[in-house]
């Protein structure tokens, strides 16, 4: 049990805030996951070679991928994979290149056949089942978006978009039917009946993403599906994949080489090195506490700004006052703990204003004691899981502290530069407060 320190118990109080009841679901990995996972992997191994026994017998007494090369003549893939993934999580493996994470991924779908350990997709081992039975998962809970795009050149947009549908044997209509809509939410309505040679590298790796979503598989397997475009259209097609998850709410999961992008897509991040995953986490558990001098090299240069969210930079305002409280509360608050400004809410806990003790101290002269007189009520708010990056010029340039607040409204913390800094700079807050 994880006990807290008094302030912080006054404040939750104070904020009207149940203490033995209030689970934080905003992130998966606070109280517990809410479904059982949709993917699980489980100690997965894959040996290249003709007689894998031996190598896999060298994997378990922890001999490097290069002896049990030597040893066996074998060639370790992946080694010891285990994670698990979440109904409309974005699962992102990355890692230089020859890491194992293409491998790993072809493992899931059994376009790689392990040499052990177990894949489960939505409670069938994939690993167990017949031809028929595997066929039949990859047609309906299964789809892939490659990195060369794939396409079949003789065929219209339409008809590739469709081609999953025509292999399922759909009528022609409900298919064309299908792949229309899915070509429109893309964003290519007007080029169904156009040749994959005359769309642009983004236009045609719409068309890959577009024909995953035509199957209407719950699970995305992308292979580094951007890494061959432009820098530009690349990051376009990072943030058509943002909006579509945002109302299909598929799960996928992600390859990539490439940090900033996964730090931009990724729910939760696996780090691989030479077949293994080295470490699993929330992309600012990635950045924030690197488990090893590998991950810290690796991600020494990232833009954290793209990583950290609001609530991982808030601080914890030291105190707040209710309207009820008045002039005098407010100002004796600001006196005590020493700040410039206090945050007005209300029972529920929701954000009314702030008041600043410029302001206090004109309303103490006129002898007012309503402080929503002079208070600022127009204060900019964001909500916790907005990424740094798009809040750091109001940061700059407000000269009022910005609130972050849930849905409703209510106040969970503040951002300051200060605390802002230091996130920037690698260093975890610690009792901050405002």
């Amino acid at each position: 049990m994880q006990y807290l320190p008094n302030a912080d118990i006054l404040f939750l109080l104070k904020m009207n805030i149940p203490l033995l009841f209030h689970i934080d679901l905003t992130k998966r990995e606070r109280g517990g996951r809410l479904s059982k996972p949709l993917i699980e992997v489980k100690n997965v191994n894959k040996v290249y070679g003709s007689s894998p026994a031996k190598a896999l017998e060298l994997i378990a007494q922890g001999e490097s991928n290069e002896t049990i090369r030597k040893l066996t003549k074998q060639s370790v893939g992946v080694r010891g994979a285990s994670f698990t993934v979440d109904r409309g999580e974005i699962f992102v493996i990355m890692g230089l290149s020859g890491s194992g994470k293409s491998t790993l991924l072809r493992c899931i779908n059994r376009l790689h056949k392990v040499s052990s350990g177990e894949v489960w997709v939505d409670g069938q081992n994939i690993c167990t089942l017949s031809t028929k039975e595997l066929n039949e998962v990859r047609r309906k809970k299964l789809a892939m978006v490659f990195q060369k795009f794939a396409l079949l050149p003789h065929r219209t947009v339409l008809e590739n978009v469709a081609y999953g549908l025509e292999i399922q044997h759909i009528p022609k209509e409900q298919r064309k039917e299908k792949a229309m809509e899915t070509i429109q939410l893309v964003g290519l309505d007007g080029w169904e009946n156009s040749y994959p040679h005359s769309l642009s590298g983004g236009m045609q790796q719409r068309v890959g993403l577009a024909r995953a979503l035509a199957n209407d598989a719950e699970i995305l397997l992308m292979d580094e599906p951007f890494s061959a475009l432009d820098p530009l259209i690349r990051q376009d097609m990072q943030e058509e994949l943002m909006d579509l998850q945002k109302t299909l709410r598929k799960t996928i999961l992600f390859i990539t080489h490439d940090l900033d992008e996964a730090l931009k897509l990724g729910d939760r991040i696996a780090l691989m090195k030479d077949g293994k995953i080295v470490q699993i986490g929330q992309p600012e558990d990635i950045l924030l506490s690197p488990e090893d001098e590998y991950v810290e090299r690796f991600t020494k240069n990232a833009d954290r700004s793209k990583a950290l969210t609001a609530a991982s930079v808030m601080v914890r305002p030291r105190s707040i006052v209710y309207p009820k409280d008045g002039l005098r509360m407010a100002l004796r608050e600001m006196e005590n703990h020493k700040i410039s400004g206090i945050f007005v809410i209300d029972k529920d806990g929701v954000l009314l204003g702030h008041l600043s003790a410029e302001q206090a101290s004109e309303l103490n002269e006129q002898g007012e004691r309503d402080l929503f007189t002079k208070m600022d009520q127009e204060l900019k708010q964001v909500l916790p899981e907005t990424p740094l990056h798009d809040v750091l010029e109001s940061i700059a340039h407000s000269r009022l502290p910005i609130a972050v607040t849930d849905e409703q409204g209510r106040l969970k913390g503040v951002l300051i530069k200060g605390a802002v800094l230091a996130g920037l700079a690698g260093s975890q807050k610690e009792g901050a407060t405002l």
